[in-house]
């Protein structure tokens, strides 16, 4: 495995950016690997690899660059007691739909860049926060990005006209969303609404519920973890990206 810290040009200054892939002479299908609310920490790197370990060259960026280095939080951040969970709402604050799309440029265009990496038939995956994020690039890059996936995405469908029930004919890859039966985060109404937008605008594609999973299922370290539903993440991930991205 090859990994590196780079710091990606942009706009509003330099991304601090993970990059892994395998050590075998590629170029390999590369994947944006959008980070969750509780920012980058070694859990997302291990994740990173083990995607990386399949055969694709991940870039996963410190989405909170904007605030500066080397920002992100602590893991009493998923406690609702905390000053830290207080603090993560306000980090999740400063991003949008938008700015990610913003960044997803420039991450592809850092992509282009690489000899390591093939230019075409893109993934995408995103967690919590960022599941939004995934889809939103899905529309927006749509001659790039092949694949999208969210696990126990929030903010799906929204009053708002950015919202990502609203994207579906922008789409022309694959997308894949897995929500949790007992995320109260979104709730059936709201996973409905996107399958009922989704079918309309005939997007290519699956939307499962985990049976018996919280929000934030995939984590280990989360006290919501489902072993059982993790696993079955990783399965339908690596079925997506394989048959989109190869």
């Amino acid at each position: 495995m090859i990994e590196q810290l780079v710091d990606i040009e942009a706009k509003d200054g330099p991304i601090e950016t993970f990059v892994c892939r395998p050590e075998k002479k590629g170029p390999w299908p590369a994947v944006i690997f959008f980070m969750d609310a509780p920012g980058i920490r070694e859990e997302l790197h291990d994740m990173a690899r083990r995607i990386a370990t399949v055969g694709y060259y991940v870039v996963l960026p410190n989405l909170y660059y904007r605030l500066g280095r080397g920002v992100t939080l602590t893991p009493e951040c998923t406690d609702p007691n905390s000053p830290e969970h207080q603090r993560m709402f306000r980090l999740m604050g400063t991003l949008s739909n938008e700015l990610i799309a913003q960044d997803t440029g420039t991450l592809l265009r850092f992509i282009d860049s690489q000899p390591a990496a093939r230019k075409e038939r893109i993934g995408a995956v995103g967690y919590c926060m960022s599941g939004p994020f995934a889809v939103t690039a899905a529309a927006r890059y749509a001659d790039r990005i092949a694949a999208a996936a969210s696990y126990h995405g929030v903010a799906m469908a929204t009053d708002k006209p950015d919202s990502p029930h609203l994207l579906g004919d922008k789409i022309r890859g694959e997308v894949y969303l897995g929500f949790g039966e007992t995320d109260h985060l979104t709730p059936p109404a709201q996973i409905e609404t996107v399958r009922a937008a989704f079918e309309k605008a005939r997007v290519k594609g699956e939307i499962e519920v985990y049976p018996g999973a919280g929000h934030g299922f995939v984590f280990p370290t989360r006290a919501n973890y489902v072993k059982r539903a993790a696993e079955r993440h990783w399965e339908t991930l690596f079925d997506l990206f394989g048959r989109t991205l190869n």
